[in-house]
């Protein structure tokens, strides 16, 4: 076989994994929502949740609040957000910078009788009407701590700050794989506070992430990662992160040897980003670092629909309890 025989035979046989792959989401996503645990939309991963489903994320959240408990006592403040923040907060978690494809921006209607007159017209022409909407001046949520950087600006206390924060995001990533919703929840730890206090929570954690997971009945493993920065300039980004192992995702293999697994729970030291940008302080006057560890609600509870079935109520007692 020549060269160019075995590049084409490698190309056939990577398309048709890829196809493989696809054609795996779209029946898991299917069988979601025949099961009646997802209700679909017209919009690719936006989904409504059934009372099942949601008795697994309480299942869920159960145990990543008793690996919290077990780890922080009482220390950690418990926050909860709306899933809509102002621009300006936005703007300095820098996200836009690095992820401009996945953001979500809040628009309203401002005009007057003429204007609105001349929106119902468009729209019943059946042309666009989007135009006759002005900025709210709000952005939905991409990560569930980015609204709480803004509340530390100043100095910290002594021993900085330890936050309990879970919430609704958004990511315009439409997809037939049911593991890449566009609106989905988190729950996380957040230090903010000295760089060894940042560095020891984001490793004490994913040691707590895998206990967690293994109560759950689920198989991960931590591999080095990066974020989906954006454009040339993200892959240097990227590079750098995974270099100076800024992230670790703990994965789990919802499709098998199809691809390299769905990263569940994600911990993440930012170094003093968000110390620089919200202007947070340590007691020495140092720029706060933080870190952070992410569980993804859904994605959790897809592997365990993975791997006790579709019907909650028939699986072990210890987690039906």
């Amino acid at each position: 076989m020549t060269a160019v025989d075995a590049s084409s035979v490698g190309a056939e046989s990577a398309a048709h994994a890829v196809a493989d792959l696809q054609t795996e989401r779209a029946r898991f996503r299917d069988e979601l929502v025949a099961a009646e645990l997802l209700i679909p939309t017209s919009v690719d991963g936006l989904y409504g949740r059934s009372g099942d489903f949601e008795s697994i994320i309480d299942l869920i959240d159960a145990k990543v609040e008793a690996a919290g408990a077990a780890a922080h006592g009482t220390s950690a403040q418990v926050l909860r957000f709306p899933p809509v923040f102002p621009v300006d907060a936005f703007e300095r978690t820098d996200y836009l910078a690095s992820f401009p494809n996945l953001t979500g921006a809040i628009t309203t209607f401002t005009g007057d009788n003429k204007a609105h007159a001349q929106l119902l017209a468009e729209r019943s022409a059946g042309r666009d009407w989007n135009h006759f909407l002005s900025p709210a001046g709000t952005m939905l949520v991409s990560a569930a701590c980015h609204p709480s950087y803004a509340r530390l600006t100043g100095t910290l206390p002594a021993d900085g700050v330890l936050m309990d924060i879970f919430g609704y995001c958004f990511r315009h990533e439409p997809a037939v794989d049911p593991a890449r919703m566009q609106a989905f929840r988190m729950h996380e730890y957040v230090r903010v506070g000295t760089e060894q206090a940042a560095i020891d929570h984001r490793s004490a954690w994913e040691e707590r992430g895998l206990s967690v997971l293994a109560d759950l009945g689920l198989e991960a493993e931590a591999v080095i990662a990066n974020d989906p920065f954006f454009g040339r300039a993200g892959r240097m980004l990227a590079a750098n992160q995974r270099n100076e192992n800024l992230k670790t995702e703990l994965v789990v293999r919802l499709y098998g040897d199809l691809d390299d697994g769905t990263a569940v729970v994600s911990a993440n030291n930012h170094r003093d980003h968000f110390g620089d940008t919200f202007d947070i302080r340590t007691v020495d006057g140092s720029t706060a670092h933080s870190a952070c560890v992410g569980f993804g609600m859904e994605r959790i509870a897809l592997g365990m629909i993975r791997r006790y079935g579709t019907r909650p109520r028939t699986w072990p007692a210890h987690l039906r309890a």
